[in-house]
């Protein structure tokens, strides 16, 4: 017969880590900034081309230019939608593959920054950044120069 396992009573060694402090919101360039737009919906969100053209307008109404549009649909496909159980990635909101394609038009276009039309939060805001070396924002994190 098994034992059952005994857990180590010791008192960790782990060093409690300083709160991160967050990041400040991500101020547009009244200049005319090349930006990347990307949206992660579900199968279910049937007017995302809605979304995602009422974001470049408002990004385009303050000078930002829109080089390319990348979307993430989830459960679309009929081997998507046997996965939409299965948790996507709450670190980066995009699958690898795509978060991969994100950079890869980013680096292209020499974008200043990657905007999502989702709201992100600041861990996924750090991560993003980190990942594709230029700012990644939702687009509600947004500041707007109107110089």
């Amino acid at each position: 017969m098994h034992q059952p396992r005994r857990h180590d009573r010791r008192p960790s060694r782990r060093k409690a880590s300083a709160p991160v402090p967050p990041l400040p919101p991500y101020r547009l360039p009244a200049t005319g900034a090349d930006v990347v737009l990307v949206g992660f919906f579900s199968a279910k969100q049937k007017d995302f081309e809605t979304v995602m053209v009422e974001a470049a307008a408002r990004l385009a109404a303050h000078g930002a230019r829109v080089v390319a549009r990348i979307v993430q649909r989830r459960g679309v496909s009929s081997g998507g939608v046997r996965r939409m159980d299965l948790p996507y990635s709450s670190r980066t909101l995009l699958s690898h593959g795509k978060a991969r394609e994100v950079a890869h038009v980013a680096d292209r276009a020499d974008a200043e920054a990657v905007v999502f039309a989702n709201p992100l939060t600041q861990h996924q805001r750090r991560a993003l950044t980190t990942m594709f070396g230029r700012p990644a924002v939702g687009v509600t994190d947004i500041l707007f120069d109107l110089d």
